[in-house]
This record gives C-alpha cells, sequence and structure tokens, in this order.
C-alpha cells in the first residue's frame, strides 16, 4: 500500500502530460502535445512514478505503454482532468442558450468528441450542438462559407494556431495481418487523404509493393476490412478498434509521416458560444499549455 504520507496530490500538470503519453504511446511524440520538452516529459513522468511508488509504463519497441497499474490510473487521470476543466468553466463562463455547429472527419469525432461535448453539455446544458461528420476538404469549404462555427480538419504540417502534431501508424488485425504479404493488401481513406498519401509514399521509401484493395470514404469501411484481417491501413495513433491493434516495428511495416490536427472556430452573433466549446476541444486536444 501506498504510504499515505508519501504523496498528497496529484497535479494536473503530471496528469496532463501522462496522459499525453499514454495517448501517444511516446514521451517524444507527448512532448509537443504538453508544449514541453522530451526530457521535461520524462523527468515528469519518472516525478509521477516515483511519488506513486508504481511503474506506469513500460517500453515497447521505440515507445511506451501502460502497465496494468498505469491503466488504473489513466482511468482515474481522465476523470480528474475533466472535473478539473469543468470546474473551471463552470465558476468562470455565464450561462448560455444557443446553437454551435460542429463539423469533424469520422475519426475525429469518435476519438475526440465525446468527452468534450459530455463536458460542454455538462458546463452548458442550454446549448445545443449540432455535429456534422465529413472529410477534411468538404469540412473546410462548409467553415469558409460560414455553415459550419468550429471545425476539426486534418493538415499537411502543425504550426498555425490551434494545431499539433498528429502521429500515424499502421493499423493491423489482432490475427491473421497480412503484413508478409507482396503485394501488401491496403484498406484506405478516399483519394485526396493525407492519411492514404503519407501511407503510400511510406511504401514507396520502403520499396514495399502493395496494392489497394478496399477503399472508403467511412473509417467503418476502412476498419471493417483491416479487422477482418484482408489489409492493413494507416490511422492516427490513439485510434482504437475491437479486434486490432497498431503495428509494431516487429511487423515490417514504415514508419508513416505524421501529419497536423487544426482547430478551427469562427465567429457568429454569439461569439461566447464559440469560445467556450472550442475550449474544450482545445482541452481535449491537448492545445491547452
Amino acid at each position: 500500500m501506498l504510504d499515505e504520507t508519501s504523496l498528497t496530490q496529484l497535479p494536473p500538470d503530471l496528469l496532463r502530460t501522462f496522459v499525453a503519453a499514454a495517448d501517444s504511446g511516446s514521451f517524444t511524440r507527448a512532448a509537443p502535445l504538453v508544449h514541453r520538452t522530451q526530457s521535461a516529459v520524462s523527468m515528469q513522468m519518472k516525478r509521477l512514478e516515483t511519488d506513486l511508488g508504481r511503474e506506469l509504463f513500460r517500453r515497447e519497441g521505440r515507445g511506451v505503454a501502460l502497465t496494468t497499474e498505469g491503466d488504473v490510473l489513466y482511468r482515474y487521470a481522465r476523470r480528474l482532468l475533466d472535473l478539473h476543466d469543468e470546474a473551471l468553466v463552470a465558476i468562470g463562463t455565464p450561462r448560455m442558450h444557443g446553437v454551435v455547429r460542429c463539423g469533424a472527419p469520422e475519426d475525429y469525432a469518435t476519438r475526440y468528441l465525446p468527452g468534450a461535448l459530455q463536458r460542454f453539455a455538462a458546463a452548458h446544458p442550454r446549448v445545443q450542438v449540432d455535429v456534422y461528420c465529413d472529410d477534411s476538404s468538404r469540412l473546410r469549404e462548409m467553415y469558409r462559407a460560414g455553415e459550419l462555427d468550429v471545425v476539426l480538419t486534418t493538415e499537411e504540417t502543425a504550426g498555425a494556431v490551434d494545431s499539433r502534431p498528429l502521429p500515424l501508424a499502421w493499423l493491423v488485425a489482432d490475427r491473421g495481418a497480412p503484413v508478409e504479404r507482396r503485394p501488401l493488401p491496403l484498406a484506405l481513406y478516399h483519394q485526396g487523404c493525407l492519411y492514404r498519401r503519407n501511407g503510400l509514399a511510406a511504401l514507396e521509401r520502403a520499396s514495399i509493393p502493395y496494392r489497394v484493395a478496399y477503399g472508403s470514404p467511412s473509417m467503418t469501411g476502412v476498419l471493417a476490412a483491416i479487422r477482418a484481417g484482408l489489409a492493413v491501413g494507416p490511422v492516427s495513433v490513439g485510434t482504437v478498434a475491437e479486434g486490432c491493434r497498431l503495428a509494431v516495428p516487429g511487423d515490417g511495416l514504415p514508419e508513416i509521416r505524421p501529419v497536423a490536427i487544426q482547430l478551427r472556430a469562427g465567429r457568429n452573433k454569439r461569439p461566447a458560444i464559440l469560445e467556450a466549446f472550442a475550449g474544450f476541444m482545445r482541452q481535449e486536444l491537448l492545445l491547452v499549455p
């Protein structure tokens, strides 16, 4: 058992770094997410493990994975950070009502929106949020046309305000993944998708022959082929799909160049609503230092 005198609190900054490292699977990839250097992330995680007296991460290839005790802390860390952020918003933001029109690609909607929507609804129960899913190019058009207020899009590189790198990896079936088959069968998003472009470029650099076996404009279609063990495909790191896993170095698949995730928040007659919603999205995306 923990000595009650050895730990008095779990600082939010340590928990944010811990969650970023767990989600990205790497201290290096977590560093820009929490606006710190890789060495600072490593030191923070070492401090957290020392304070708790528990090993939270284990080395896995070039990255890290949660231990059993780390997985337990992760679930509590997410809840603690959500409550922390809700409290700050609830105290500092007046009650509002209205509509926010939000757009996101399907995989972002599945991964990032549930937590943000839940916390936003708790803080602003009278605000209606309409969610629209489409590819990034279409979402940009709708945003520019004033049809959407807040959008998440995939971009080539980070650098703009409210953007950060988004690591990519190969998703394969838990069993029977065709990683050694040549040409390598692929399940890909539509033409123009940056995941698709960067994945193909990685295979070409590695001189791995491939064929596009399955194509779909939705994540559901791509995952169906991967889960069945019929193909592999590029996804964002952190993607969770039943029956699937992210490829490891032993699978022999090349590293994929990262893309960037971008948050855009427009302005309409109720800018306070949009800023409040965008604030929750920044927290969910770890864009808040």
